[in-house]
């Protein structure tokens, strides 16, 4: 029988030792993985174990007195449009400062650029807040009154105008979004085959056009997961809603007047340090609300992304 030649230098011992190695990773990894799902487990687990006295309470004893869907449904009302409001604003923004820093800046203000954008992400969310309740909610009083008085008859905009709107809040949450959202698209476009963006080029496309033909397709999947990225954060912001928002536990689609539906997680942050007994019930069974919309969100988002994938320019 020939033996397989190996290579000078390899001995058995090396090749023992790189597949003890593999098999220790592997084991590392799929620990890991486990531990995830475990905690994942563990945590829903526990929400639920918690909220169960407010599940199965009878409508007089929850906070509010009318049941636990009429205290959550505004709640929930108010999460998802704070969090639209800056998936809509946030996503081109951050798809268009990812193209300049990727394609059109210098290098030097590209890397100036990149270095602001990611010191915006260690801002803290109180500073956010108080930013957007001090500066930002006074400064944007005249739009809100002109959206009012020239686009009245949209449902969003009705009044009186308020710095303390869901549109201010918004905002904030799209500026807080940014960074996260623009650090991914930004590097899922530097990883655009240069193959692909030159034979653009030489077809005499121009640097607009190559990055319609070459980057975006390329890039859809992981604007994507940016954007759930973003939608994920905002989601569950808490300091930044509570300081801003004027909440009230009504539904209206009215985004700038103090008229606002709250969110879960500013609720949550507000009423907890004084609540006790089954209004704690209460504001877990809200957070597990929280929780499982995040899940499906980001379940939702891989959904996209592996339909995505399998048209994108990586393959």
């Amino acid at each position: 029988m020939s033996s397989v030649p190996q290579a000078p230098g390899d001995t058995g011992f090396t090749s023992a030792r790189k597949r003890r190695g593999d098999a220790i990773f592997a084991g590392l990894s799929l620990s890991a993985g486990v531990t995830i799902l475990v905690v994942l487990f563990l945590v829903a687990a526990f929400l639920v174990w918690q909220a169960m006295p407010a599940i199965t309470a009878s409508p007089e004893e929850v906070r509010g007195g009318q049941g636990l869907v009429h205290y959550i449904a505004p709640l929930l009302f108010g999460t998802v449009v704070a969090a639209v409001i800056a998936l809509v604003v946030g996503t081109p923004l951050a798809i268009g400062i990812a193209l300049f820093i990727s394609h059109y800046a210098p290098r030097r203000l590209a890397s100036l650029l990149g270095y602001i954008i990611d010191l915006l992400a260690a801002v803290p969310s109180v500073i956010f807040g108080l930013w957007g309740f001090y500066v930002f909610g006074p400064w944007l009083m005249p739009t809100q009154k002109g959206l009012i008085e020239y686009l009245g008859f949209i449902p969003l905009f009705g009044g009186p105008a308020s710095p303390k709107s869901m549109l201010v809040t918004g905002l904030v949450l799209a500026i807080m979004i940014l960074p996260i959202m623009t650090a991914v698209n930004r590097e899922v476009f530097l990883q655009t085959p240069r193959l692909h963006e030159e034979a653009s080029l030489a077809l005499g496309a121009t640097r607009w056009e190559m990055i319609k033909q070459a980057v975006i397709p390329f890039a859809k999947s992981g604007i994507i997961s940016g954007a759930m990225l973003g939608l994920g954060r905002a989601l569950g912001e808490t300091m930044a809603v509570a300081i801003i928002l004027s909440a009230s536990a009504r539904f209206t689609p009215v985004i700038t007047s103090s008229a606002n539906p709250g969110t879960i997680a500013g609720d949550i942050a507000l009423q907890f340090p004084e609540s006790s007994g089954m209004d704690v019930n209460t504001l877990i069974a809200s957070g597990l609300v929280l929780f499982f919309l995040t899940l499906l969100v980001n379940m939702f988002a891989r959904w996209i992304v592996s339909r995505r994938s399998e048209f994108s320019g990586a393959n």
